[in-house]
């Protein structure tokens, strides 16, 4: 967070050259935001800010959070996943207090991409910034709402659910226009329901529960 108080202010030459110092958060007015989506989360333990002789402060206080976000897994496990990130305060008007994005989204999405030091099982993919004014009891409040798209990265899936069920369905149709007899085909029938049901029961552990429309796989 950067932002200016013109009260601030001091020549340094007058203070053996100091041009910035680091203060407790307390000290001065800070901005007070807070994150919509955020449920649960870790407060930042440094509340320190940087204030320079211009009167610029600056402040840089790393949240580790967990956000709510509405998952669309109809075409899982080829998904991509839209998130949304809104930082607001609505404890002062826009016509007091405008946020504004200090760099554009390419370059915070090079810096986010350089924090995904693992492999997991999404690909940060795209990021968009919208700043917006929200009316609220006749009030404009400004936010900005970063948009961030996720790719699920689908090899594990395709490895130990999809090709197990093709494979089973092959099986199936190989036994069933196959010469065997009539008792062999129903105990191979019988041993392929009951590998299709521990796959479902798998699948069921494996997806998530917060979606209006379950997955092709999971219904066919």
């Amino acid at each position: 967070q950067e932002w200016q108080n013109p009260f601030a202010t001091w020549d340094p030459r007058d203070f053996c050259n100091i041009s910035e110092i680091v203060l407790p958060m307390d000290t001065y007015w800070s901005p007070p935001i807070f994150i919509l989506e955020r449920v649960n989360g870790q407060n930042p333990e440094l509340d320190y800010m940087v204030l320079m002789h211009n009167g610029s402060f600056n402040s840089t206080r790393p949240f580790q959070v967990t956000l709510t976000c509405s998952l669309i897994i109809l075409k899982f496990p080829f998904d991509t996943q839209m998130c949304n990130l809104t930082i607001a305060s609505y404890l002062y008007p826009v016509t007091d207090f405008v946020m504004k994005t200090r760099r554009t989204p390419a370059e915070i999405m090079k810096d986010s991409q350089s924090f995904f030091l693992t492999d997991g099982e999404w690909k940060f993919t795209n990021l968009s910034i919208i700043e917006y004014t929200e009316i609220m009891d006749d009030k404009g409040f400004s936010l900005v709402t970063y948009a961030i798209s996720m790719e699920r990265r689908p090899t594990l899936y395709i490895l130990n659910l999809i090709l197990p069920t093709c494979a089973l369905y092959l099986l199936d149709m190989a036994v069933l226009f196959g010469p065997s007899s009539l008792e062999e085909k129903i105990n191979f029938q019988i041993a392929i329901i009951l590998g299709s049901s521990m796959l479902a029961v798998i699948l069921n552990n494996s997806l998530p529960t917060s979606s209006n429309k379950p997955p092709i796989i999971g219904t066919h």
